[in-house]
């Protein structure tokens, strides 16, 4: 992981977010796993002289950790990544630091992704297919305390409403609380109960109620099955 020096802009003041007229420089968080695209976006968005990348990681648990060092005002994040998920991070980090603007950067674009980032935090939800102008615009309008959605994004948002969709039904997915999501993913890395356990300092007992509740969630029946449902979701490699 790589690191760039800390920005001299200011974090965002407690009592609300700054205006972007109030501004001298955005400091921007980079939560990306490949190497490739994180180098692409920091040349990027290095070429407006009003923002600065002052950080990178390429996982969400990293990410939760280095915001409160680097306290920026901005994080850019895709969603699947290793260690833990852009979803995970995005709602602990808005738990943490409530005051970090949040705009998603991803290839995903079901509206089961799209409301899970919505929900976890998120105030923009911009696709990688995007223009350069467009993240720029996107970067501008979540800094002035909107929120942002690429056209896209919010056609299908539109159409989901307009297709008569029960917006509090949840799929298997979100039903998982995120400690079970926590716990699928180890599951899916091929832990035992007692390893997973100890990982996250709970007991043996409590792991078995998070599997069988998962399994009744999912309604899937064994590690095989649910391996191939973490993949699917890309909470881990295959």
């Amino acid at each position: 992981m790589q690191t760039q020096q800390m920005s001299s802009g200011q974090h965002a003041e407690e009592d609300g977010y700054r205006k972007l007229s109030d501004l001298n420089d955005i400091s921007v968080f980079v939560v990306e796993d490949h190497a490739i695209v994180r180098e692409g976006l920091q040349v990027l968005l290095s070429l407006d002289p009003q923002i600065e990348v002052v950080g990178e990681t390429d996982n969400g648990r990293d990410a939760v950790r280095l915001i409160g060092v680097y306290n920026p005002d901005l994080l850019i994040t895709d969603l699947s990544m290793p260690g833990m998920n852009g979803i995970e991070a995005i709602r602990e980090i808005r738990n943490r630091y409530p005051n970090v603007r949040i705009i998603v950067l991803t290839v995903h674009q079901t509206e089961e992704h799209i409301r899970a980032a919505l929900e976890a935090g998120a105030n923009g939800y911009v696709l990688k297919n995007s223009t350069h102008a467009e993240l720029l615009h996107a970067i501008r309008t979540v800094m002035d305390g909107k929120s942002y959605l690429s056209p896209v994004v919010s056609e299908k948002i539109i159409v989901g409403y307009l297709n008569g969709r029960n917006v509090d039904a949840k799929s298997p997915w979100e039903a998982l609380t995120p400690r079970e999501r926590v716990v699928l993913k180890l599951i899916a890395e091929g832990r035992q109960n007692k390893q997973i356990a100890t990982y996250l300092s709970i007991s043996v007992k409590t792991v078995e109620k998070h599997r069988a509740n998962i399994m009744r969630k999912l309604n899937l029946h064994n590690a095989a099955s649910l391996t191939a449902y973490a993949i699917e979701r890309q909470l881990v490699s295959k």
